[in-house]
């Protein structure tokens, strides 16, 4: 069905990546569902995505049946999906491990973690029973998915986590023509990173302001690795500011 219209997830779709990602993959060609803990902000981002169908659907990824509802409407609505972008997440307050709350650790892997792994749960069982079969998921990494930062010891772990969830998916899905693939991205600009720009802790515990990008520029790799045949996979990419201090010793 080559003329088949594509259906995209996107994860935390209100705001920053996600949105510039659903803008993207909207003036790609796709229909967008849109899912995120708050309406109007998904209302908004739906506002922009003006070429082809955009469905907000208010979801907590954290909660297992908020996201079989999400994929309900999904297959209801549309009949299949082609592309899930896990990119929901979130982040603790910057502080020593040691002072860390056991429950901002959890809240942040239940949603870094254990919310792209419900939505990849229930994107399989859809993936490999609709006709066509099969179909594409992007995790959003992180550069944190390599090197930490100072301080920020549950969303390091969470993003290296992610990378495994990336590996097992793309193993897993391989015989169901699910392709599974991770962009880590490296200080696009956003709400999380209004730190980065005025100044943020360093591993020789100075502070500095980092250079940024734009999440445009995200948007565009994403439809990029989206844009791929099935039988093609770009399993790790990242994507980051030319000028942050990633590169080298520090």
């Amino acid at each position: 069905m080559p003329n088949q219209q594509k259906i995209a997830l996107v994860t935390g779709a209100g705001s920053g990546i996600g949105r510039a990602v659903a803008i993207a993959l909207d003036q790609d060609g796709w229909s967008v569902v849109l899912a995120g803990r708050r309406e109007e902000t998904l209302q908004e981002t739906a506002k922009h995505c003006i070429y082809n169908r955009a469905l907000p659907i208010p979801t907590d990824i954290s909660d297992p049946s908020s996201v079989c509802e999400l994929f309900t409407q999904i297959k209801e609505t549309f009949g299949r999906l082609d592309l899930l972008f896990n990119n929901a997440g979130t982040n603790a307050k910057i502080m020593p491990l040691e002072d860390l709350p056991l429950e901002a650790w959890k809240q942040v892997f239940d949603t870094n973690v254990t919310g792209a792994f419900l939505c990849t749960q229930e994107a399989f069982k859809l993936m490999k029973y609709q006709d066509p079969s099969g179909g594409r998921i992007i995790n959003n990494g992180s550069i944190s998915a390599h090197v930490p930062r100072p301080f920020a010891a549950p969303y390091t772990a969470s993003k290296h986590a992610v990378t495994g969830l990336t590996k097992a998916t793309s193993l897993e899905g391989r015989p169901f023509n699910i392709a599974c693939g991770q962009i880590d991205i490296g200080n696009a600009s956003s709400a999380m990173t209004q730190r980065i720009e005025t100044g943020t802790p360093q591993a020789d515990g100075s502070l500095k302001v980092e250079a940024t990008m734009t999440v445009e520029d995200v948007g565009r790799t994403v439809v990029f690795m989206a844009s791929l045949p099935l039988d093609t996979n770009v399993p790790f990419l990242t994507v980051m500011a030319n000028g942050m201090p990633y590169m080298g010793r520090g």
